[in-house]
């Protein structure tokens, strides 16, 4: 793993060494374990999608994009035709997120009793 040096002078680990596990998702299919156990050689699964249809693209299990299956020649492509937006994350000094996080804002919203 290639290490750069940060402001401080300390080696850190380069993101761009990390690998990426992609996965292009063509369609999926649900089926009985009995049905999957008689399966052979030459066995054939009809998918959920057509070969129009948009498939999924995953980056280490997660969702990134969409795209289509381009074909030429004896190479299969896939063109990404959409970025999903990774979700926005709120963060503010002082919450966090789960239930302590409601608990916390409803006791900063509530008026302080003075005796």
């Amino acid at each position: 793993m290639t290490r750069r040096v940060n402001e401080s002078g300390a080696k850190v680990p380069s993101i761009d060494a990390l690998d990426v596990d992609l996965k292009i998702v063509l369609g999926r299919r649900q089926m009985p374990v009995h049905m999957l156990l008689r399966m052979g050689r030459g066995a054939v699964i009809e998918l959920d999608q057509s070969d129009n249809d948009t498939v999924e693209i995953l980056a280490n299990d997660h969702p990134i994009a969409r795209g289509q299956i381009i074909v030429t020649g004896t190479r299969i492509q896939v063109e990404i035709t959409e970025i999903i937006p990774k979700p926005t994350l709120v963060r503010e000094k002082g919450v966090s997120i789960g239930d302590g996080a409601v608990a916390a804002e409803a006791a900063a919203e509530a008026p302080s009793e003075q005796g």
